[in-house]
């Protein structure tokens, strides 16, 4: 049996008065038990990232300041590129970034406002790797 098909019987067997009642009533409950979509989705890391690299192996230019945006849990360019990435609720952040024929793919954590890790690629040429400092304000 559907679940309208249960809800049609419900309300056949009350009187209409009742059946009234009834329904804002389970109306006020469905609504407090269903999450905002502010709820639904995580939050935690939402904001403007701004991440600094640095190149501990290759010939990259070290120094660079790049800003991403997270928002519900993704991972997306706030200034220009194609990224896409993902955070999850432990603050582990995965970010595949590409500008052009370079490319480079990097991982660490979130914690609070801060953050952290390592990436690697191919930036104009040259294959690359080294950290990356985040913070986000």
């Amino acid at each position: 049996m559907t679940e309208s098909t249960m809800i049609s019987r419900l309300f056949a067997a009350l009187p209409r008065l009742r059946a009234s009642k009834f329904l804002v009533a389970a109306a006020a409950i469905a609504a407090l038990a269903v999450p905002s979509s502010a709820d639904a989705r995580f939050v935690g890391y939402d904001g403007t990232w701004t991440t600094v690299f640095a190149t501990t192996r290759g010939n990259c230019s070290s120094g660079l300041s790049v800003p991403f945006l997270v928002y519900g849990g993704r991972v997306s360019s706030a200034g220009g590129g194609r990224v896409s990435g993902s955070v999850s609720r432990s603050g582990s952040v995965a970010v595949a970034v590409s500008v052009g024929a370079s490319h480079a793919s990097g991982g660490g954590r979130l914690v609070g406002n801060y953050g952290s890790g390592r990436w690697s690629g191919i930036i104009q040429g040259d294959r690359c790797a080294g950290t990356w400092q985040a913070s986000r304000g």
